[in-house]
Parts: structure tokens; C-alpha cells; sequence
């Protein structure tokens, strides 16, 4: 795969993701939810932190996070030009674009979302709004995509969680971390054809 199909593919990827986030957060109080189908939901909430809500804690634990996701994007930037002027493995380039798209479909979140919106609770956020909820570089993630496959209690026979409350799949997320999270299983499933020598 060339160069220019890689970065058209980061391209969809980030409009996909920036339009989506941008339609919910002006569209939807935080919170807000709408079942498409039993299985599968549009639940509106924003994250501070990186997968699952974790945050690095303190005062500058947001900013950390988002230089490091900045510098970290750079380095995926470089990794896809190498790959692709060494000819690499579509499975790789593709991978590599992927994860490139979702990382930085976050950091656009993190960076500019706190100037750009105002606040999402009990009313709608307004682009480009007069009095923002945030600053550079302190923006929160917005997600949106929920799969609550399967709730229910776990077999009592079941070691440690036996009879416990379960929930499959709990985590929300968006188009970003879905571009991320294929990215990475790509190279874990096909990694002999990612990695492959010419």
C-alpha cells in the first residue's frame, strides 16, 4: 500500500470519527442514551483520562497524557513513512494508518474540545461556543458506542466471580479507539504477514 492510500485512509478515519463526536456532542445531553437495538447503544459520556476513564492523577496528569499522546503520534507518523519507504506489508501499513487515525482523532478531542465547546450537562453543547468548558490541551474524549451484549449474574460454580453481576461489553468507546483497537489486532492476528521479510 502506498504512502498516499495510508494517509487517505487516516483521513476517512478521522472524518468518521470528528463527525460523529461533533453530531453527538451537539445533538446529545451527556448521558443521553438511544438503543439502536437491544445490543447495542448510543450512550453518550466524555473521558478525562485514557481507556476505561483512567487519569493520571495531579494537576498537570491531563496535560502529561496529552503531549505524550502528541509525541507518540509523531512516532507512529515516522514508523508508517519508514514502513512504506521500505516497501512493507500492506497488513503493516494499514495497521500502522489505523492506529496513526485513532490517536489522533483523540488528540484533536484533548487539544481543541475544551475552547471549541461549552458544557455538556442537562443542555446541549454549542460549537464554537462564546464561553468554553475547558482549555488547550485539556479537552475531554467524547465516546459514544456502547455494546451491552450480555447482563446477568455468573455461575455460582464459577471461581472468585461465581454469582456476581456481569456485564459483556461494558467499555464505551468511538471511532477512534475502534481504528486503534483493529490497528492493534492486526498485527497480533496476521503478524507473520505484517512483519514479513521481501
Amino acid at each position: 500500500m502506498s504512502l498516499r492510500k495510508a494517509y487517505l485512509l487516516i483521513f476517512i478515519i478521522l472524518l468518521i470519527d470528528q463527525v460523529s463526536k461533533i453530531y453527538i456532542k451537539t445533538n446529545f445531553v451527556l448521558s443521553e442514551e438511544v438503543e439502536v437495538f437491544k445490543w447495542f447503544k448510543i450512550l453518550f459520556i466524555e473521558n478525562e483520562g485514557m481507556a476505561w476513564g483512567t487519569k493520571i492523577p495531579g494537576e498537570y496528569g491531563k496535560l502529561i497524557l496529552t503531549v505524550f499522546r502528541i509525541f507518540a503520534v509523531f512516532g507512529i507518523g515516522y514508523w508508517l513513512y519508514d514502513s512504506s519507504r521500505k516497501n512493507s506489508s500492506s497488513y503493516l501499513i494499514i495497521a500502522i494508518a489505523l492506529i496513526m487515525a485513532g490517536a489522533a482523532g483523540n488528540i484533536i478531542d484533548s487539544v481543541f474540545y475544551g475552547v471549541i465547546f461549552d458544557d455538556s450537562y442537562n443542555n446541549l453543547a454549542t460549537l464554537f461556543a462564546p464561553e468554553h468548558y475547558g482549555t488547550w490541551f485539556h479537552g475531554k474524549v467524547v465516546d459514544m458506542l456502547y455494546f451491552p451484549i450480555w447482563e446477568g449474574n455468573l455461575p455460582t460454580w464459577l471461581p472468585i466471580w461465581g454469582g456476581e453481576s456481569f456485564k459483556f461489553f461494558n467499555a464505551i468507546f468511538n471511532f477512534a479507539d475502534m481504528a486503534i483497537s483493529t490497528g492493534v489486532g492486526i498485527l497480533i492476528v496476521f503478524n507473520k504477514k505484517a512483519f514479513n521479510k521481501h
